[in-house]
């Protein structure tokens, strides 16, 4: 299968291309340097050239709280970005994935979300990817939500804690925001997995299971780093979410469901075992 993705250059764009090669599929990975989504003739040229059997995109201004001081940016890539990637593959009738996030929901939920609780977001980079929702469903595109992306070449949570216990700091989490950490790897299982089906819903949750709180994964973390003797077991300490200021409100319950991909005869796919060999890859520094 080929497949066109969008943002290449990123964690889930290489997770993409690394897993689709060892499946046999014909992946195009382009970066942003190879194809800016606002540019709509780039993207209709990017689709004429390459042909692809399904389109994912993975394009994302992803930086939340810089999201907060540039709204433009955010818009442009995650709404605007994601609204002319849905045309070109409309005009084209190339299915496409669209890769969204928790941020659209509100946080206020008790129990993961299903893909039909209302989208409330509380930060301009929420706001910007529920458009991009909006925009690639009106399309006639498929939204694909996930939450807590990890990898062992990505930036964010996972690699933020184990540079810091290995270096001995004093470690902290917040104990009242909860998610579903998913990693980059499993989602792009998935991903492809979805790409050939012609019998999918509008929305669909792919994210790992269970849900855990940010306290539990820092303290998986270094649990997996103490077991590949990289450091001494150590204790986690538990922080709340209000001593943390940050510009950007997060979902403080962010899980999602996935009894949708269920129906579809797929698993959402358990975090621990990938937190453990990306963990063992960071240790040794790779």
């Amino acid at each position: 299968m080929r497949v066109l993705v969008t943002g290449g250059g990123g964690q889930l764009g290489r997770a993409l291309a690394r897993v689709g090669a060892r499946g046999g599929h014909d992946v195009r990975a382009l970066p942003r340097a190879g194809l800016d989504v606002t540019d709509a003739a780039a993207v209709a040229a990017a689709l004429d050239v390459h042909r692809p059997a399904v389109v994912i995109n993975a394009a994302a201004e992803t930086a939340v709280d810089r999201a907060e001081a540039r709204p433009d940016r955010a818009f442009a890539v995650n709404a605007i970005g994601a609204d002319r990637v849905a045309r070109a593959c409309a005009a084209r009738a190339v299915p496409l994935l669209h890769v969204s996030t928790d941020h659209v929901f509100d946080g206020l939920a008790t129990r993961p979300y299903g893909e039909d609780a209302a989208v409330r977001p509380r930060s301009v980079y929420g706001r910007s990817k529920a458009a991009g929702e909006a925009a690639v469903r009106a399309a006639g595109g498929v939204v694909v939500r996930t939450s807590w992306l990890f990898s062992a070449d990505g930036c964010g949570f996972v690699p933020a804690i184990v540079r810091a216990a290995r270096r001995g700091d004093p470690l902290r989490a917040v104990v009242d925001h909860s998610g579903s950490p998913t990693a980059a790897d499993d989602l792009a299982r998935v991903l492809l997995a979805l790409g050939d089906r012609r019998d999918l819903p509008a929305v669909l949750h792919v994210a790992g299971e269970p849900a855990v709180t940010r306290l539990a994964l820092a303290q998986a973390v270094v649990d997996a780093l103490a077991a590949a003797g990289a450091i001494a077991p150590v204790t986690v300490a538990p922080a709340s979410a209000a001593t943390w200021w940050a510009p950007a409100a997060r979902p403080a319950y962010a899980a999602l469901g996935g009894q949708r991909l269920r129906g579809l005869g797929l698993a959402p796919p358990p975090w621990r075992c990938a937190l453990g060999r990306a963990v063992q890859t960071l240790a040794r520094g790779r």
